[in-house]
């Protein structure tokens, strides 16, 4: 029996269809035995009803049984769309009583297993929030979070959770910025682990949602020195773990080609810029101390106006792979 033939029992209903008294029940409750005199009663009565659901009553002949008929409405549910996997998303839109919620939540639940879901997903915006310890309590996980919505799902069968874990990794980027002198474009960091210690570093920075690379890594080189660039390639890459917030970092180091312009620092975003000869860049002292920089910074100096593409995340491959270049 599907959930959404389930109706609510309507005392308004009996009235114009029959006088005999019989015992009513909701959720299994046992009302009261209808005649007229209890209309008002039952009328009060229903609106308190927290969910729809099928009255059962006795009858004479064959004792306790369980019917439909058009005394009884439909029940509502919450609303939600199927995704390609077979499962529900449900997006809260409207503000909604806890209690009420609670209720067309379970109905949902019980709908949907029926119907073989595999799962159901609920994007729970900031202002909803008081409805988060309801859900949870429901067999309900917290999957991710954005800044005004957090994002809940549970899965359905009794079988093993196919449901795919949160992203879990964020993309980084770094700017090899060469000009014609052989010198290359480097910053002190306002904030961060190299604040304050003097270290002039390539401009680095995230990618964006929705961000490609080539684009992320010019907008921080612009951000960062106030230098127009031009994207030319991605040099290399490296993996790390364990990075931010417990994920996979990813960093992409891009070749740049400067365009005519002038330092001009954003002191939010760096503390100094200016440009470098490479050789003294490669001698600073945190180079030689970080394994993959110093690997990184070598495939600079060995690669600088050559296009290649290595993936840097072993460094004795990388040290065997420099000294052929």
């Amino acid at each position: 029996m599907s959930l959404k033939s389930i109706r609510l029992f309507n005392p308004l209903l009996l009235g114009r269809q029959s006088s005999v008294p019989r015992p009513v029940f909701v959720q299994g409750q046992l009302l009261s035995t209808f005649t007229p005199c209890k209309r008002k009663a039952l009328e009060a009565l229903a609106p308190r009803v927290p969910f729809p659901v099928r009255y059962k009553s006795i009858s004479a002949s064959s004792g306790m049984t369980e019917h439909n008929d058009s005394r009884i409405e439909q029940i509502q549910l919450l609303d939600g769309f199927q995704d390609s996997y077979g499962g529900v998303t449900v997006e809260m839109k409207e503000h909604m009583d806890a209690d009420a919620f609670a209720a067309l939540l379970r109905a949902s639940i019980s709908s949907w297993k029926q119907q073989g879901k595999k799962g159901v997903w609920i994007k729970l915006p900031i202002e909803y929030s008081h409805l988060v310890d309801i859900i949870v309590k429901e067999g309900f996980r917290y999957h991710h979070a954005e800044q005004n919505y957090l994002m809940l799902v549970c899965g359905l069968p009794e079988t093993h959770d196919t449901i795919p874990v949160n992203a879990s990794h964020r993309v980084g980027v770094g700017a090899f910025v060469l000009n014609d002198k052989q010198e290359v474009l480097v910053v002190q960091e306002h904030s961060g682990r190299s604040q304050g210690t003097g270290v002039w570093k390539f401009p680095t920075g995230v990618v964006n949602e929705g961000e490609d690379i080539c684009d992320a890594v010019v907008r921080e080189v612009k951000e960062e020195t106030g230098i127009d660039t031009k994207f030319v390639e991605v040099l290399c890459f490296r993996q790390s773990h364990k990075s931010f917030f417990t994920k996979s970092d990813l960093f992409f180091l891009c070749t740049l080609q400067p365009e005519p312009s002038a330092i001009d620092i954003q002191k939010v975003e760096s503390e100094a810029a200016r440009w470098m000869p490479i050789e003294k860049f490669a001698g600073q002292t945190f180079v030689f101390e970080n394994e993959q920089t110093y690997f990184m910074t070598k495939l600079c100096l060995a690669r600088a106006g050559k296009r290649e593409h290595i993936y840097c995340n072993n460094p004795k491959f990388l040290e065997d792979y420099a000294s052929f270049i």
